[in-house]
């Protein structure tokens, strides 16, 4: 099954365009978990169980294993969402952007090490630095486009061929990079008329994964209007610090259980009015 065969499924079967991003921060871990020496592993562990019924997808961030020397417990999680929830897409957030033979190995270690369904790249260095992960037809590539950081407008809004720098990423992903249909985009939420201009360049097939809902402010109705398409899907809308750690205290599952349902919710009440 192909990324975006098992993207639609999720969609569907979820009723969701929710997707958990897991940024585990051990300064931020409720008291049972101190000193555990597993704790990244369980923390996260327990918020995919927890939020699993109302997610379609789950975006770990691969800086917040490697800093703290876990890359194994993030191979271990890849494993169990794999083995628990098969149905979720996995996407690795890293955002890798490189060449040649470099690429390729960081391509061996999304697809390979982790077997992320997906992965974050970035687009700077043109299309060979892309290109190694297209030799995995069966997964996600998502290229950065619009991202949800002010200062993304450094460079983002340029102007090449008198249209700003993020379309012409688009244009580029969409007419050129996407030969086996399995590339997406990544536009924040904090962005809503920047998101519309990319689903109206894209198209309605391409998948747009929008982080900057919840701790970042992006606004649910303006993102869902933005970018959904005309199934009233088509986008991954991430939320993460504000689902893993809607409580520090001993009901911290309960609460990212109850947040990621409150957020899936507001989703779907937005994706009504759309409709």
């Amino acid at each position: 099954m192909s990324f975006t065969q098992k993207l639609a499924q999720a969609w569907s079967a979820s009723d969701s365009l929710l997707t958990v991003g897991l940024d585990p921060d051990p300064a931020r871990f409720p008291a049972d978990l101190k000193g555990r020496q597993d704790r990244i592993f369980d923390f996260c562990r327990d918020i995919v169980d927890a939020s699993a019924p109302y997610a379609s997808a789950f975006k770990p961030q691969i800086a917040y294993f490697a800093a703290q020397r876990a890359e194994d417990q993030l191979e271990a999680l890849c494993a169990h969402i794999r083995q628990a929830h098969p149905t979720i897409p996995v996407v690795l957030d890293a955002k890798r952007g490189d060449i040649g033979s470099t690429a390729e190995q960081y391509a061996i270690e999304a697809f390979e090490r982790y077997q992320a369904d997906a992965v974050t790249v970035s687009p700077y260095m043109g299309a060979d630095s892309v290109e190694p992960y297209f030799a995995f037809p069966d997964r996600g590539v998502f290229v950065l486009c619009r991202t949800s950081n002010p200062g993304g407008s450094d460079l983002q809004f340029l102007e090449t061929g008198g249209e700003p720098l993020y379309l012409r990423v688009a244009s580029l992903v969409a007419d050129k990079w996407n030969r086996h249909g399995q590339c997406g985009l990544v536009v924040g939420a904090t962005f809503p008329a920047e998101l519309a201009a990319v689903r109206a360049r894209v198209g309605a097939d391409m998948p747009l994964l929008v982080p900057g809902v919840g701790a970042q402010g992006g606004d649910v109705l303006a993102t869902v209007q933005a970018g959904c398409n005309a199934a009233g899907t088509g986008m991954l809308i991430n939320s993460s610090r504000a689902i893993l750690y809607a409580s520090q205290g001993d009901d911290w599952r309960d609460a990212a259980k109850a947040m990621a349902l409150q957020t899936r919710d507001a989703i779907n009440a937005a994706r009504s009015q759309k409709g």
